[in-house]
């Protein structure tokens, strides 16, 4: 049987349009399935990637989508915005197509690579971008008034890395904005974040996509009293 042949890099993408409630669809690179995974230099074994979470970054997630929806309509004006563990940054293109003032984080080496062909997609001009690795000193990459993130807290060390980098870039007053599909490691972000004196708020999410597919998850709202 004849295969097709590899790609020179190493990996396959599509094309994909995904729609934002309230706004115009985006259009998207990502990558094929799941299966894709290239790492011919090492930088994502440096950065404590492994082949089978390798693909996560690049794919469209439910969460993500409902993220993005919410940064559609989400009061910005003044506030500094940073998207963490961002993939393909569905949400920050909101916040950037809206003018707003959004940096794009996260550990995956080929994550700015995506985000440089998606602005162009949709024609945006460039957006700030800042590797955001949760476990390690991330210098330069400063403080924010709004973070925003969908679906991070998948594994059990998440919420206390994600916490940490959270106390490092939070300014004061700030909010915390995490779209979660309920998964079990919730109640323990909750208490770290509450150490940290955020206050917590959940909202159940279970409106359909707006391609009219199932979803069921959590808005998790932190708010941080300024000090």
């Amino acid at each position: 049987m004849h295969q097709p042949p590899a790609s020179p890099l190493g990996y396959d993408v599509k094309f994909q349009r995904v729609g934002v409630g309230g706004g115009a669809d985006l259009q998207i690179r990502s990558l094929l399935d799941k299966q894709q995974f290239s790492d011919p230099f090492g930088l994502a074994l440096a950065a404590g990637i492994s082949s089978a979470t390798w693909p996560l970054f690049g794919l469209v997630w439910p969460s993500a989508q409902k993220l993005a929806d919410l940064m559609q309509t989400w009061e910005l004006k003044g506030k500094r915005v940073l998207e963490l563990g961002c993939g393909l940054s569905l949400a920050s293109l909101v916040v950037h197509r809206r003018e707003g003032n959004v940096t794009a984080s996260d550990c995956h080496p080929l994550t700015e690579l995506f985000l440089k062909a998606n602005l162009r997609l949709n024609a945006l001009p460039p957006l700030p971008y800042e590797t955001g690795n949760w476990g390690r000193i991330n210098l330069g990459l400063g403080q924010f008034d709004l973070l925003i993130a969908s679906d991070v807290l998948y594994e059990r060390n998440h919420p206390a890395q994600l916490s940490g980098f959270i106390q490092e870039h939070a300014a004061d007053g700030a909010e915390v904005l995490i779209v979660d599909p309920n998964r079990g490691n919730r109640s323990a972000f909750h208490r770290d974040m509450a150490r940290m004196g955020f206050s917590v708020t959940e909202l159940l999410m279970n409106e359909p996509l707006q391609d009219l597919s199932r979803y069921r998850g959590r808005l998790l709202h932190y708010k941080r009293d300024a000090g």
